[in-house]
């Protein structure tokens, strides 16, 4: 059937007025429409109403099913089940190494669910900003091996990303403000290791070999303490870090993010096995790719092998647990002085955002806009303006206040996509049985 006159005539006239904008340097300022974006309008194949879930603002998007293992675990713990642990891995760049953004989500979600623990932390900073929220760390006598800074030859780093050797003396000692039920400490298994023994509030806990077959050993934190302390007392150990647990139900939130961190990273300085099984013994119901920020320091990159490079990171995450749900989570805005003193958004940017979206959609993973989300091109330049100020004079890294708008907001949308799940759910259980089949009669 053709067109309506007058629609059409409408339509026509629309366009022309976009268009016009662009010959009238007064209205440069008003970016009503962007005609690299008016394909978009017609991509049927990205996510549609009801077929998965639309969090706060519709920055959070996922194909149906991509965030399903995620709110299975988070209605067992909704529910109060016994022991129902909800554990997030969000791997990212410096600002996650901060634990930034990942802290402000962290107790967002925890207050709602449940605390089951404060989650991985590193023997010792690998860089003097490195934090947990909540964990203060002592550390001295380690060789430490960084993936992104001195990797290690052999790739081997556990499941954050840092290798730390130490011999006879080397110590970590861990101070915390919550209870903590257990310690989980990660190591490479050697026939030639040595051993390390654990202490909490001075009294000894346990010990463990690394020649053993196991690569993780869990000790008893005293109810009262709020301290643990790990020696090396033979030989020579290699270790990758601690997990902190409680028994649930509840949340158990980790922060993954290393400084200088790409989106290549784990799949070069990452051995794929060792990687894999870190993450199983995890058991995550929810990862986090948090990369593309440092991306945009590569010219061309965006346009070049960036869309292969995430895939491949997807693909090995698939392949190390599958059934996991998995959230690309897009880079903030970032900006730069442009010739004239002004700052703006990277021209980039918007390219790595547009790649993410499209990569999760078709790999089946989930996406939070984060750039959109914060407010788009031009945010960093409005976060250094503010009083008080977001962001640190790089443009780049969040202060406090910033971080925490971001961490929100993530955390937010997770909490709205797991209510969206639940009344799909609540609606399902009360509809006839051949419906919630999909079919029309019983036959």
């Amino acid at each position: 059937m053709p067109w309506p006159a007058k629609t059409l005539l409408t339509i026509v006239y629309f366009a022309a007025a976009m268009a016009a904008l662009v010959w009238f340097p007064n209205f440069e300022q008003f970016d009503v429409l962007r005609w690299q974006n008016v394909a978009s309008v017609f991509d049927f194949n990205a996510w549609v109403a009801g077929a998965g879930d639309t969090g706060v603002g519709g920055q959070l998007l996922a194909p149906a099913g991509s965030l399903a293992t995620f709110h299975r675990a988070l209605a067992r713990a909704d529910a109060h089940e016994p022991g129902a642990t909800v554990t997030i891995l969000h791997y990212g760049d410096s600002p996650i190494a901060a634990d930034q953004i990942t802290a402000d989500a962290r107790r967002l979600l925890q207050d709602r669910f449940g605390d089951a623990g404060a989650g991985f932390v590193l023997m010792a900073p690998p860089w003097p900003w490195y934090r947990h929220r909540g964990i203060e760390i002592e550390a001295a006598g380690w060789r430490v091996e960084a993936a992104t800074s001195n990797p290690a030859p052999d790739h081997l780093h556990g499941l954050g990303g840092a290798s730390f050797t130490g011999t006879v003396g080397a110590f970590s000692r861990w101070r915390f403000d919550r209870i903590e039920k257990r310690v989980d400490v990660s190591y490479l298994t050697d026939p030639n290791g040595g051993a390390f023994a654990v202490w909490s509030n001075g009294s000894l806990v346990g010990e463990a070999a690394t020649t053993g077959p196991r690569g993780h050993s869990t000790f008893p934190i005293p109810p009262s303490s709020r301290e643990v302390e790990l020696r090396v007392t033979r030989g020579r150990v290699r270790l990758f870090g601690v997990t902190f647990e409680n028994d649930g139900p509840g949340i158990r939130y980790e922060s993954l993010g290393l400084n200088g961190a790409h989106t290549v990273t784990p799949v070069r300085y990452f051995d794929a096995g060792d990687w894999a099984a870190r993450i199983r013994h995890e058991a995550p119901d929810l990862l986090v790719l948090n990369y593309g920020t440092n991306e945009l320091d590569v010219p061309g990159y965006a346009d070049g092998t960036y869309e292969r490079d995430l895939r491949r990171l997807v693909r090995m995450v698939q392949e190390a647990a599958p059934g996991v749900s998995i959230l690309i989570m897009s880079p903030m805005d970032r900006g730069r002085r442009n010739g004239r003193g002004e700052v703006e958004t990277y021209q980039d940017l918007p390219k790595i955002v547009d790649i993410q979206r499209r990569v999760a959609r078709e790999s089946g993973c989930a996406f939070f806009n984060t750039y959109q989300a914060m407010g788009g091109a031009g945010t960093m330049a409005r976060w250094y303006e503010a009083r008080p100020r977001l962001v640190s004079a790089d443009f780049m890294h969040p202060l406090p206040a910033g971080a925490k708008r971001v961490g929100t907001l993530l955390g937010q949308a997770l909490v709205q996509s797991y209510l969206n799940y639940h009344a799909r759910q609540d609606s399902s259980t009360h509809q006839p049985v051949h419906e919630r089949a999909g079919n029309s009669k019983v036959r």
